[in-house]
């Protein structure tokens, strides 16, 4: 797909142009969105028109007008061609979700650390998904496994289609949805209760790791997501462990770290598995 989106837009695009347009285009069901430079935001609507046509089982393409921001982590879209509705289903690993691209934290970005996830988790654990949004670490992860998933998330947009989620899919776990604020509703329910801590928000990651090691049992192990800066790739998964190492109050023991993926130059989210000691 991608050469054959480089050839329709090589006619409006310089080379780099199309190069930077295509590394910033995700299609999630049947919606394409994509950041456009600046420099080449006069030429947005016959860029969506052509993606449009292009990708044939598109039905609207819009461009990201600012980034994925706030508590509840929403983003503003600009419609450019096609039909203007944020919902629509995606399907991965098996699993069906209701999306709503605007109003609802979701990436398409990370299907390898949520298959990650899902083949880490066992029978009979219980995980606490922090922060859910529409619960596709969830639903896959009690897809594959007897789990039961406290699936947490402030926005009340993301905790329904979570809820909508749940019904679509054929679970072999169950999946608990629950709209509050995830350290709020830790201390007064899930405090102890977790085998498995999933706390997806890098940016913010440090903030809340008192409230992940609160939920989590002795022995328990968390998923610590953050944003690294790196000037080799190489280092940044060690740099990961350091950082978490500094910050944590417990006794832990790192299991494992990687790249996730790269946010910016020289920019990382990365994720450090760790069992720990209360």
């Amino acid at each position: 797909m991608t050469r054959m989106l480089k050839k329709a837009l090589e006619s409006i695009l310089s080379t780099n142009e199309n190069e930077e347009l295509i590394s910033a285009f995700d299609q999630i069901g049947d919606i394409i969105i994509v950041r456009i430079p600046e420099s080449i935001l006069s030429k947005k609507k016959i860029i969506g028109e052509t993606l449009l046509n292009e990708v044939k089982i598109a039905k609207s393409v819009f461009y990201q007008t600012s980034a994925i921001e706030g508590d509840f982590r929403t983003r503003n879209l600009e419609i450019l061609a096609g039909e203007d509705s944020t919902e629509t289903e995606y399907k991965e690993f098996g699993c069906r979700f209701l999306v709503d691209v605007e109003n609802a934290f979701f990436s398409p970005r990370l299907s390898t650390e949520r298959e990650r996830i899902a083949n880490l988790v066992q029978d009979g654990e219980i995980m606490t998904n922090m922060f859910a949004g529409i619960g596709m670490f969830s639903i896959m992860a009690a897809k594959k496994k007897k789990c039961t998933v406290y699936s947490i998330d402030i926005n009340p947009i993301a905790s329904k289609l979570c809820e909508k989620n749940i019904e679509m899919n054929k679970l072999a776990g169950k999946v608990i949805s629950i709209n509050d604020d995830a350290s709020k509703i830790i201390e007064e329910e899930l405090t102890d209760k977790s085998d498995r801590t999933l706390m997806l928000l890098p940016e913010r990651s440090d903030e809340f790791l008192d409230a992940a090691i609160n939920t989590t049992k002795d022995g328990g192990i968390i998923h610590y997501y953050s944003h690294i800066h790196a000037d080799k790739k190489s280092e940044a998964g060690k740099l990961s462990e350091e950082h978490y190492l500094q910050v944590t109050p417990v006794k832990s023991e790192i299991l494992f770290s990687k790249i996730v993926r790269a946010v910016g130059p020289r920019y990382y989210q990365t994720v450090v598995d760790v069992k720990i000691s209360k």
